[in-house]
């Protein structure tokens, strides 16, 4: 079996190239012209790699590199060996990101999946909806009545997109998507799987039975969002659910109704946002965050993996454990219990002993 190179690149980068990206600095009389094939790891480098150092962890691996040039916070450009030129930069991870954007494009805007330009003889668009030029759809989508596509959108194979759907420009749509009753904005990424505008989970509980609520809301999701596989985003009972402008959306996460979330927050794995909850601006959730409903989350705010937040929480504060509280007094207890626990495996040891 051939080994398959799934992105390629035909563009190759000058040194002067990755300086005029990314802002670093590259040592006096260095080559401008010194050319760059691969952005690798330090380990797996060899002579014209570009790599990054980003941790003192790594310092081993950085003294036995073979790699052209590194991208290295000014304050670790000592530490880089005499044969490979010591990049600066203070955000290295952000500099390789830039380059390898520049590298890999379609890494950053999947295209189509069938290699396909227009709409696919295989996809069922209806006679109504509005699709604007250079809009790919792939085989088996299916677009419904009055939905409109804007111009350089890609529609992976299979997604389904409900009727009076909007979709603004340059947005990619992953395969085995569905999104309806939903408002999309400019250069949104949906990658495979997503579910938009599905209904809430509204149910009024009775003794006898339980009486669905209709949920006649809507999703905005505003531009340069971006939703990983298989998360899902219910649309509002009686308001809109909000993602806001630039959020990232890990894989699996779970959004409900009436949810507002502000711009250009993070919001990781199996995290699960319960309805009419609000979240501030740059708000951070880390994976398997539960958040219970009608609460909000400041602007700036952090909480930490596996925590369970059950009240509001202000702007700027750092958060963990069940029940989320502030990350300081969470250490402490877990500093506490350790040494409580290690004193009374002690005290056993020598009740032990003494028999």
């Amino acid at each position: 079996m051939t080994e398959p190179t799934f992105l390629r690149t035909n563009r190759r980068l000058a040194l002067a190239d990755v300086l005029a990206l990314t802002g670093a600095r590259a040592p006096s009389g260095a080559d401008s012209a010194l050319r760059i094939d691969r952005v690798v790891p330090l380990e797996e480098a060899r002579v014209g790699d570009l790599s990054l150092f980003t941790h003192p962890r790594y310092r081993a691996a950085l003294a036995t590199t073979r790699a052209s040039a590194c991208f290295v916070r000014p304050r670790h450009a000592a530490l880089v060996p005499e044969s490979t030129l010591a990049i600066q930069t203070e955000d290295p991870q952000r500099a390789v990101a830039i380059v390898l954007a520049a590298l890999f494009p379609a890494a950053v805007h999947p295209g189509s999946l069938f290699g396909g330009t227009g709409i696919s003889p295989g996809a069922n668009v209806h006679p109504d909806a509005r699709i604007e030029d250079a809009v790919i759809v792939d085989p088996g989508t299916v677009v419904g009545p009055r939905a409109e596509i804007g111009t350089g959108t890609r529609i992976g194979p299979n997604a389904v997109i409900g009727p009076d759907v909007r979709i603004g420009r340059n947005c990619s749509i992953g395969p085995h998507a569905s999104i309806q009753f939903a408002l999309v904005g400019d250069r949104v990424i949906m990658h495979t799987g997503v579910k938009i505008g599905q209904d809430g989970f509204g149910f009024v509980i009775g003794d006898k039975s339980h009486a669905k609520v209709p949920q006649i809301g809507r999703v905005i999701i505003q531009d340069d969002v971006e939703i990983g596989a298989n998360t899902t985003v219910d649309r509002g009972t009686l308001v809109d659910t909000v993602v806001g402008e630039g959020t990232k959306i890990d894989n699996l996460v779970q959004v409900g109704h009436n949810v507002t979330i502000g711009r250009h927050c993070i919001i990781v794995a199996q995290t699960g946002i319960s309805g009419s909850t609000s979240l501030g601006d740059f708000v951070l959730l880390g994976g398997q965050v539960g958040v219970a409903g009608h609460l909000h989350i400041g602007n700036g705010a952090h909480i930490a993996a596996q925590s369970g937040v059950v009240r509001d929480i202000g702007e700027g504060v750092r958060m963990a454990g069940t029940p989320a509280r502030p990350i300081r007094a969470y250490l402490r207890e877990n500093l506490a219990r350790a040494r409580a626990e290690g004193k009374a495996k002690r005290g056993r040891r020598q009740s032990e002993l003494a028999e």
